[in-house]
């Protein structure tokens, strides 16, 4: 089982997976809102590109990216689904040549060391996953947990890497926590949870003097369940949320206006 090897240069508010069982050979972490060149709404460390920032903040944030990693840190143009890819050496191409391919999906694979995995979040949940051989990450949003991103990650990490769900631990990263999180009859629908005016294991029923029901959702909690029914026991992280701390993080739900974090882990 791979472990965690020391950052590069990891700013110390950065997030430092504490992986549930020892590993090694794995370089991984998230990134807060400190340590970066980006100014006004999306001050300091905003990764993202569409997001109406300078692109040369992003572009010298991102290559901090790589230097913390000792890798070349791998983007996808996250769309909310359960599309998985497999990295490889054409997708380290210089993005500035627009020669490195267009990833549309939201979860990668990387089996190649030096090749490193890389989620943008602001609010939903990015999951990282160590395993003797692979690495993987997954941005876990409610639309995305429901359409299986997180089982298809698991999947694919296990054919490319040569092993078991069993060999597999998951760190899950800063999101939008269970009081902040207020979500319609729509996403329980999503997670075949029954509409009714009342609480489940991971919807906390909020009353309306008006308008339509609206519940709190627990999106790591849902996250956790689908790891373990897939067959993980190695589960840890998932305990900030990104809307009550406005200075630490990002969030897309709270500010509107916000740049992205980045959750990446690598082999090394």
């Amino acid at each position: 089982m791979p472990s965690e090897a020391p950052s590069l240069t990891a700013h110390p508010d950065w997030l430092q997976p504490q992986w549930s069982q020892p590993a090694t050979g794995v370089r991984a972490f998230m990134s807060t809102r400190a340590g970066g060149a980006s100014v006004g709404p999306f001050e300091s460390m905003n990764v993202g590109l569409a997001v109406q920032d300078d692109p040369a903040a992003v572009t010298a944030n991102r290559l901090r990216v790589d230097q913390t990693m000792g890798a070349k840190a791998v983007f996808l143009q996250q769309v909310h689904g359960s599309e998985v890819v497999v990295l490889n050496a054409a997708h380290a191409l210089p993005d500035v040549l627009d020669i490195a391919p267009v990833l549309r999906a939201d979860a990668s694979v990387s089996t190649t060391p030096g090749l490193a995995v890389a989620i943008q979040v602001a609010d939903c949940l990015p999951v990282l996953f160590a395993a003797p051989g692979g690495v993987a990450g997954a941005h876990a949003g409610w639309r995305g947990l429901a359409g299986g991103v997180l089982e298809h990650t698991l999947a694919t990490l296990c054919r490319e890497a040569g092993c078991r769900p069993g060999d597999v631990q998951a760190w899950l990263g800063a999101c939008i926590g269970p009081e902040a999180f207020e979500v319609g009859v729509e996403v329980l629908q999503a997670f075949a949870v029954p509409a009714v005016a009342a609480s489940s294991e991971f919807f906390s029923y909020r009353p309306k003097a008006a308008g339509e029901a609206r519940w709190r959702a627990d999106l790591a909690g849902l996250a956790r369940q689908r790891l373990q029914r897939a067959g993980l026991s190695a589960i840890s992280g998932g305990t900030w949320c990104t809307y009550s701390e406005p200075s630490r993080f990002f969030s897309y739900r709270r500010d509107r206006v916000s740049g992205r974090m980045v959750a990446a882990i690598c082999l090394v």
